[in-house]
């Protein structure tokens, strides 16, 4: 068996969803909320097998590690689920199974995303993976971006099955204010690896798994004039996304959007720091 973990903040409308599609497999589960201001925690805690903490919320990195260091677990795997992700049965299955061998300290878990009411198959990378399940105190996080990136002591694994992520189940307005928010994280990034990074060219042809392919390409992407225009050809056209109907250009529509948001908040730190240096010059 394994613990899951479950992170929140201001869920009311997912976590009764994300609970139900675990709590009849998982007898170990704690909701890590960060001081929610609506219903998500009243709805968590009227599950009684159901634990409930709060922590302030620092960064995706930051909330994961002190989870990982100060939450206890009545196993020594954990399973983080997202508020609007879902646990399935068949994924629960390969993850009990996983947890039985000491070839792989952690492993990687592919979504399914879930928008407009239908999987984006083809413009969303599919299969896309992220660090899910992993043994506690060899798997730790660090921030990246909007994001978290795993830090792991050990060999790792995929799983073959996959689970579904509801991106948009909030409402477009809701969809929108987050990725305003992410997008200040991203042009920090951005700038930082402009600035300090590199492309990894041999990672990006020959990377042993889609994930350091898909992290590599996204350093090539930083550097790419016009990258809206260039992001949304490439996820409409090349990676399919013309094959997910209505659905799949208003996605691809709105990835243009948030890397627009993206590009205009770079510029507006380089321009900051160039009246840095002019005021101290």
């Amino acid at each position: 068996m394994f613990s899951v973990y479950i992170l929140t903040y201001n869920e009311e409308v997912e976590i009764a969803g994300c609970i139900e599609s675990v709590i009849s497999l998982c007898d170990d589960i704690i909701v890590v909320d960060s001081y929610s201001r609506d219903r998500t925690v009243e709805i968590a805690k009227s599950y009684e097998s159901v634990r409930v903490i709060q922590h302030v919320f620092e960064s995706h990195g930051r909330q994961r590690t002190w989870m990982l260091e100060e939450v206890p677990t009545k196993y020594d795997w954990a399973y983080i689920l997202e508020a609007d992700e879902r646990m399935t049965p068949e994924l629960f299955a390969e993850c009990d199974r996983a947890t039985q061998s000491d070839e792989f300290i952690g492993y990687y878990a592919a979504e399914r995303v879930m928008f407009m009411n239908r999987w984006i198959r083809h413009c969303t990378q599919y299969p896309r993976y992220q660090m899910r399940l992993f043994l506690k105190g060899k798997v730790w996080f660090s921030d990246y971006g909007h994001t978290e990136r795993e830090v792991c002591d050990g060999p790792t694994g995929f799983l073959k099955e996959t689970y579904p992520h509801y991106t948009s189940g909030k409402g477009f307005s809701r969809w929108i204010d987050k990725h305003n928010r992410y997008s200040s994280d991203e042009a920090k990034e951005t700038l930082f690896q402009l600035q300090a990074g590199d492309v990894r060219w041999k990672e990006l042809f020959l990377g042993r798994s889609e994930i350091e392919r898909r992290r590599a390409l996204k350093d090539l992407s930083l550097r790419l004039p016009l990258r809206p225009v260039v992001r949304f050809l490439y996820m409409y056209f090349i990676l399919g996304g013309i094959l997910d109907g209505r659905a799949g250009f208003h996605w691809c529509s709105l990835q243009f959007f948030y890397e627009y948001l993206i590009t205009l908040k770079v510029w507006e730190l380089q321009q900051q720091e160039k009246e840095g240096e002019a005021r101290h010059c």
